[in-house]
């Protein structure tokens, strides 16, 4: 699988995802460090990317069908949550094989002890 990492997650979330075998491009290395949403979910569907992030704005189904998209990803932990608890909340995403199998075309919230699919 292929993923785009949005600039409100550490970079070490590329590490995690590739030591899982994927793929990963960064926000901030392709120049979309500080694009608009619009922006960032455009080249996201272009490259057939998963798109990873905190952002709240891409679970809006309105905006962002995932249908449209190779699949959208939403951490859901506090502003003030460390790097730790953010990739532990990834790795727990990734032992759900069969979650990350059907990500295309589908909105996951990832949530402490949940992870729910749209």
């Amino acid at each position: 699988m292929k993923f785009l990492i949005d600039a409100s997650l550490p970079r070490s979330v590329a590490e995690v995802l590739q030591r899982a075998k994927h793929e990963t491009a960064d926000v901030r290395d392709i120049g979309l460090g500080t694009a608009p949403d619009e922006m960032i979910a455009a080249y996201a569907k272009r490259h057939s990317l998963c798109l990873v992030t905190r952002d709240w704005d891409f679970a809006d189904i309105r905006q962002y069908p995932p249908k449209k998209y190779a699949g959208i990803v939403i951490l859901v932990c506090p502003v003030h949550a460390n790097r730790a608890k953010v990739l532990a909340m990834l790795r727990d995403l990734l032992k759900h094989r069969d979650i990350v199998r059907r990500l295309d075309g589908s909105l996951v919230i990832v949530e402490p002890q949940r992870i729910r699919v749209r």
